[in-house]
């Protein structure tokens, strides 16, 4: 059951489940707040709690609020883009021949026919993306299958605004987003991991955080370094 407190101008959707602890989340990028408490936990005890940490919520938006974001990509040349944590400036080359995209040590070179619009760009660019995740993530996901004594039926990449990752865990499925492939390696590793974990346990419980605390020890640190790094502008849809 999922009811709403409001605290003035703060929103916070409040979730019963099987749970013995409180569990209170600022959600980047845009600050939403959710309350996970135990199923028997009344709403005005809930409230009673929330309102006890209505300055640290307030002080959670503000930092999402004043954190980087990139700005819109028009995708023309000498722009700055980011794969796996490092900038590359964009070349573009207009020419009657197949997209396609190529890298070298310091430029993202993108080829298109003439004429080609900014949204064609992006698509091309976006395809791209994806063949990269595509080449890293089996592996990492065959290497963490192992280790968890899980398996991984499907995993499905798109952009996502408010999520790094998801997991299905009854279909053994797993949805990564795309912008993952701007961060450093290790950081969509970390992504990979948390929602593998889902799969031994749904939710966000104590178990959960023993899980990924044993497999994944320096999991806070990666939680806020990913959440500190620029967010993509929110020009594109989900």
């Amino acid at each position: 059951m999922t009811e709403t407190i409001r605290l003035g101008e703060v929103s916070i959707r409040v979730t019963r489940k099987d749970v013995k602890n409180v569990h209170l989340t600022v959600h980047p990028p845009n600050g939403r707040v959710t309350l996970t408490a135990p199923a028997a936990t009344r709403l005005d005890v809930a409230r009673a709690y929330a309102i006890s940490k209505l300055g640290w919520i307030r002080a959670q938006q503000s930092t999402l609020t004043a954190q980087a974001r990139e700005a819109p990509r028009r995708f023309v040349g000498r722009e700055s883009h980011y794969l796996w944590g490092r900038r590359y400036l964009l070349s573009v080359d207009f020419q009657d021949a197949k997209p396609a995209v190529t890298l070298d040590h310091k430029r993202i070179r993108l080829t298109v026919r003439p004429g080609n619009e900014e949204s064609q760009r992006a698509a091309v660019i976006h395809e791209w993306h994806k063949s990269l995740l595509h080449h890293v993530v089996p592996p990492l996901l065959r290497h963490w299958e192992q280790r968890l004594g899980v398996k991984v039926e499907r995993y499905f990449l798109q952009r996502m605004r408010t999520k790094w990752g998801s997991c299905n865990p009854e279909a053994g499925h797993i949805r990564l987003n795309t912008e993952l492939v701007k961060k450093p390696k290790d950081l969509l590793e970390y992504v990979i991991v948390h929602e593998m974990v889902h799969l031994l346990e749904a939710s966000h419980n104590d178990r959960f955080v023993t899980i990924l605390s044993e497999h994944w020890p320096q999991w806070r640190e990666a939680r806020q370094e990913l959440n500190e790094l620029p967010l993509a502008s929110e020009k594109w849809g989900r």
